[in-house]
């Protein structure tokens, strides 16, 4: 075996994103709710960044000549500082400030516990098995170890049990799926004995609709059967569903607004999604005051990072503005007349007349919404579809209008005789629609819609 050690000098492009770069590309990327997250954030941690006050305004103008100086004293001139206006004492209130805090299902299991009328030594157990459910509902620990935990016996452990499953939601408290469901049928007063044997032994045939086989099983008629499914499936199978697990919730807020006045569409950024940003006039005497090297440091590098930020701010209210309005040049039919409309249209398209890449229009409409003219709040990315070549050689027809027909179709069909994916296809093609049955079954499972085995009636 030959070991060399030698020195070889290779030549190699390679891309290194700086923080600014990163910075911007996350910032890109974020939703309007999380940029406000994000911008809250950032006034807390960077003492150079303040909110403006509209107030006071007039009084500022000289301050913001000493801006100006700060950026020339830093040599960063070539930065674009933009104050946002904020909202005045004047104007509406935000609803969401007045929502109360969130009810999680231990608070409101133990609010009913509380209204028991049980022995003292009952209502502790009731409580430590609110302690112990999982993110279902379901009671994680076994009888026999709380048993022990507690020091009880198994008689007033099943007491217990059975008082609190019978506390709301229905099926609280259950062990595993089977009893939730039970619980809940329990809780309606059906006693019938086919539809409980059913979920305790054919549960699985119930899932993949083998309404036969379990007709065959039970000596019952099929359409029997189809009924039964209907009760289970009405069931709730995650009892906590609704409550509060403690995760935060991300409100839509519409980058932008698409209003049309005159015939004519006009767009409109949302100036209320952050607090307006400026810089701290009381940070210019420690930059002038040269003693202090370490202050003058640390004051310039947060200053730089404050006017970074509200140059990535603006860049990205610019870059989503571009975005929306190439779409409404595409889309025009789509706002004049409705979604039928729609056109096909890609990232590829908008990159190329836009000149940007593709990923930038990925990060560009990613969780972004519009709110359009009647009110309504859209996700920008569903303006973005692919199309179906027309066989007659005319416009390609959006996958969105081509779901909305097959969706129609499955809507109208005799529910005893569903329509087959290949019925479908053959009826689109009629249309004009150059589609196979394979990409026919691809729409309707994205559609959410069960095949047609899975939908017939009996």
């Amino acid at each position: 075996m030959n070991i060399n050690f030698g020195l070889n000098l290779v030549q190699e492009q390679k891309l290194i994103m700086t923080q600014e770069m990163q910075m911007s590309v996350k910032l890109l990327q974020m939703s309007a709710y999380e940029l406000g997250q994000f911008v809250n954030k950032e006034m807390q941690e960077n003492p150079v960044l303040e909110e403006k006050d509209i107030q006071n305004n007039k009084s500022n103008t000289n301050d913001t000549n000493d801006y100006k100086e700060f950026i020339k004293y830093l040599d960063k001139d070539d930065y674009k500082v933009k104050n946002y206006g904020a909202k005045n004492d004047n104007e509406e209130v935000s609803p969401f400030y007045y929502i109360a805090e969130e009810k999680s299902l231990k608070d409101y299991l133990k609010e009913q516990i509380g209204e028991l009328t049980e022995s003292s030594e009952i209502i502790n157990i009731c409580r430590y098995m609110a302690e112990n459910l999982d993110a279902k509902g379901y009671l994680s620990a076994d009888l026999s170890d709380i048993c022990k935990e507690l020091k009880i016996s198994s008689e007033k452990a099943e007491t217990a049990l059975e008082i609190f499953q019978s506390l709301d939601p229905e099926g609280i408290g259950a062990r595993n799926l089977r009893e939730c469901l039970k619980i809940q049928l329990y809780n309606q007063g059906i006693d019938d004995d086919n539809i409980y044997k059913i979920i305790d032994e054919y549960l699985e045939q119930l899932a993949e609709n083998k309404y036969n086989d379990i007709a065959k099983e039970l000596k019952i008629k099929v359409s029997d059967a189809q009924q039964y499914g209907d009760i289970i499936k009405k069931l709730e199978p995650k009892p906590s569903r609704g409550f509060y697990t403690g995760e935060t919730v991300k409100y839509i807020v519409p980058d932008a607004y698409i209003n049309r006045i005159n015939g004519e569409y006009f767009i409109s950024m949302n100036e209320d999604v952050l607090p307006k940003l400026n810089i701290n006039s009381l940070y210019k005497d420690i930059i002038k005051n040269e003693k202090d090297e370490e202050a003058v440091e640390y004051v310039k590098d947060k200053l730089n990072s404050a006017m970074f930020l509200i140059k990535s701010i603006e860049q990205r209210k610019n870059t989503v503005y571009r975005v929306l309005e190439d779409i409404l040049l595409v889309q025009k039919e789509y706002f004049d007349i409705g979604e039928e409309h729609l056109k096909p249209m890609t990232l590829k398209k908008i990159a190329n007349d836009l000149e940007m890449h593709e990923s930038t229009i990925s990060r560009a409409i990613r969780e972004k919404y519009v709110s359009i003219n009647n009110g309504k709040v859209i996700k920008i990315k569903n303006f973005f579809t692919n199309g179906i070549t027309s066989v007659a050689g005319g416009e390609d027809i959006s996958t969105t209008n081509i779901k909305k027909m097959i969706r129609e179709m499955i809507d109208k069909e005799d529910q005893k005789k569903p329509l087959s994916d290949q019925i479908i296809c053959n009826r689109l093609n009629v249309e004009g629609m150059n589609i196979s049955r394979r990409t026919v079954a691809k729409y309707r499972e994205e559609l959410e819609i069960k095949s047609s085995s899975k939908r017939k009636r009996f």
